[in-house]
């Protein structure tokens, strides 16, 4: 079985409609033009060493909550024993949402973001979770919906970020790691990373 085929969070999701929002850079979408599916792309990219764009893919393709969730491993994956508080409070705040996904949790996810600097890969899995939501209005007001693709844009930017968090060196390496772990949660699994060796 190949992996496009493992990947039933995304089946048959097609490419087609992700390309305005995803915006793949001029060889990468070379490399997927004949692409139809979405989980098809994603192993062309990542054949072609496209790593973050493949992540990028998937972070659009996947389901919020399990896109969220994504976020969450690959931020706790690169975290430093020294992370501050703020930024740790957010993710788990993320990780609650994706447990118990109810509009309480998801104002609090953006509560905590808002605690942060906004440069850990922690604070935007929260935003995603805000913007995963019906309405980004606060709780008094009439519902102003997100965009579509803005839980997306969060969780993509906390792949990135995440990756090259310390040491840019790694960001390759941990590219890969990612997608393992995307392609895990895409086919149903939680996609748990170790925390990373020093």
């Amino acid at each position: 079985m190949s992996q496009t085929q493992t990947m039933t969070k995304i089946a048959g999701k097609e490419l087609a409609g992700l390309r305005p929002v995803v915006a793949l850079p001029a060889g990468a979408a070379a490399a997927v033009k004949d692409c139809r599916l979405v989980a098809e792309a994603i192993d062309v990219l990542e054949a072609g060493g496209f790593l973050l764009e493949a992540t990028r893919l998937l972070a659009y393709a996947l389901p919020k909550r399990e896109a969220v969730w994504w976020a969450c491993m690959c931020a706790a994956h690169t975290a430093p024993p020294d992370l501050p508080e703020p930024d740790r409070l957010a993710r788990e705040a993320a990780e609650l949402w994706v447990r118990q996904p109810n509009d309480q949790n998801r104002r609090a996810a953006m509560r905590l973001a808002e605690a942060t600097a906004y440069e850990a890969p922690e604070t935007w899995c929260a935003v995603a979770v805000f913007w995963s939501g019906d309405t980004i209005a606060p709780e008094d007001q009439p519902k102003v919906p997100p965009a579509p693709h803005m839980a997306g844009k969060a969780i993509s930017g906390t792949i990135y970020l995440a990756a090259v968090r310390s040491d840019p060196k790694r960001q390759t390496a941990r590219l890969k790691r990612f997608l393992e772990s995307g392609r895990n949660i895409a086919a149903g699994g939680p996609g748990r990373l170790p925390a990373e060796a020093a």
